[in-house]
């Protein structure tokens, strides 16, 4: 078929200048900007020395983290056990650089989950260069405290000691208490208030390594990519995390909710090191939460942001949920790749498997463009399918089409199927440029508005000749201004 350039080209008088365009609400804005590569962060030449923060449970280990990065960052509820797994977290003090650990309440001789929050304290001890042990000065000394300090003890590893909850001069007494705990001068401290902070930091400082040099233009661009494990709760990510770093990096139980805080690991995969998050699971109705759980899902929503690629883990042995569709709407609105895994797969019978296919073909159409893999966490089968999946998304994340070739595709697709006429009036598409990647983002300029359905059928075409695997697509529409014909 002969394309009629002159019908794509509306054949107007006037010259093509995109400020005489506006959008769907009136603006004429100008194009946003390509990102492009520079807002990539330059990978570290080495390791920043690291500060564990320890103690039992519900003596203020998290609000002193916060009080240490200086924003709430990690989630605090007046409750003990809130955080489960070791948290890591970049700050600053004094002009130097280093990595603060939060970790759940140690406690001795604990079973089930609170035994495993206790291993993960000690191995944020073990992993740490120096360790502040964290004590309640208004409760003093407890037999939980004196064995933590014999476990200090055992790996030789510097320990200040900070006595928190010491919110005035006459509560310091108090704080002089914990000389007998024998790890030397206790830091009375308010975590709450800020009282006494800058001094346990500069106490900290003295105990750590020097940070290494900040190099600029080693290692270049770019660095480990970030994968957002989501899902609702009790789905397998914290087992997928597991099971991917080949240790027992966070807490996993059968119990919905586990996890609280963001868990990031660098995980060597298919011959790379991609950065995997683990989350909190996404509940039903975020504003129906509250505490610990209500936090938890802010950050999330955070970690979706932060990530390039969002892996949506789905349970393949029971029914797709609304609550599923909703998560997945979340990482397309957020503009993030997605890989959609479907996880319990060893417990499918084939009487599953096909109730499975349907509810997919009914429930998730609209995310059809998005790669699948069936995988189990718990026994590693097809783990080797999540690196081809998870390449495939950002590189539809990151794909360009030279403005030649979209708007021979766009001249060829309206004579083929114009759009229908509305009005007595039929929109043309004048011109058409990808204006960003990660995501794909086009912007049409058009004689009149064009349908959503339209757009959706625009979208579906590009999709077809062009790709954008994994990747959602941003369509936005331009519309040239009536001006008045100046009078003769």
């Amino acid at each position: 078929m002969t394309v009629d350039h002159d019908a794509f080209d509306d054949d107007l008088d006037a010259p093509f200048d995109p400020s005489e365009f506006v959008d769907e609400f009136g603006n004429a804005e100008p194009l946003p900007a390509e990102l492009g590569d520079e807002d990539e962060e330059a990978g570290a030449s080495a390791p920043l020395p690291v500060l564990a923060i320890v103690g039992r449970p519900n003596v203020g280990k998290s609000t002193l983290v916060n009080r240490i990065l200086g924003r709430r960052e990690a989630v605090v509820q007046d409750v003990p056990g809130v955080t489960r797994d070791r948290v890591y977290y970049e700050a600053n003090w004094a002009g130097r650089r280093f990595t603060v650990v939060d970790t759940g309440g140690w406690e001795v001789d604990v079973e089930g989950m609170d035994a495993r929050v206790a291993e993960q304290a000690e191995i944020a001890v073990e992993l740490a260069d120096a360790v502040i042990l964290v004590v309640d000065a208004t409760v003093g000394m407890t037999n939980t405290d004196e064995a933590f300090v014999k476990v200090l003890r055992r790996t030789k590893k510097p320990v200040i000691l900070a006595a928190n909850k010491v919110d005035n001069q006459q509560q310091e007494a108090e704080a002089y208490a914990l000389w007998s705990l024998g790890l030397g001068e206790p830091h009375p401290v308010s975590a709450m208030h800020g009282r006494g902070s800058g001094d346990l930091l500069d106490a900290a400082l003295e105990a750590l390594p020097e940070p290494p040099r900040e190099g600029f233009g080693v290692g270049g661009l770019g660095g480990p990519r970030r994968v957002a494990l989501v899902g609702k709760p009790n789905v397998g990510k914290s087992s997928l995390l597991n099971k991917l770093a080949g240790e027992d990096r966070v807490v996993v139980d059968s119990v919905a909710g586990t996890t609280r805080d963001p868990v990031d690991e660098l995980v060597e995969l298919g011959g790379k090191t991609w950065r995997f998050v683990d989350t909190a699971g996404i509940r039903r109705r975020v504003h129906q939460t509250y505490g610990a759980d209500f936090y938890a899902s802010l950050r999330t929503a955070a970690a979706i942001e932060k990530a390039e690629v969002a892996v949506v883990l789905i349970d393949a042995s029971d029914a797709l949920t609304e609550q599923d569709s909703r998560i997945i709407s979340k990482v397309a609105e957020a503009g993030r790749a997605l890989v959609l895994a479907y996880n319990k797969w060893d417990l499918l019978d084939d009487e599953r498997r096909f109730y499975l296919e349907r509810e997919i073909e009914k429930d998730l159409v609209q995310v059809t463009w998005a790669p699948r893999v069936n995988i189990s966490a718990r026994t590693g089968r097809h783990m080797e399918k999540l690196v081809p999946a998870l390449e495939a998304a950002l590189e539809g994340w990151a794909t360009r089409i030279p403005t030649a070739k979209l708007n021979s595709f766009l001249g060829s697709l309206v004579a083929e199927h114009p759009h229908p006429v509305r009005g007595g009036k039929q929109p043309r598409i004048l011109f058409g440029t990808q204006v960003g990647t990660r995501p794909p983002r086009f912007v049409l300029f058009a004689s009149g508005f064009l349908d959503a359905g339209y757009r959706r059928f625009i979208e579906r075409r590009l999709r077809e000749e062009f790709g954008f695997v994994g990747s959602p697509i941003e369509i936005s529409v331009r519309v040239r201004e009536k001006r008045p014909r100046n009078k003769k």
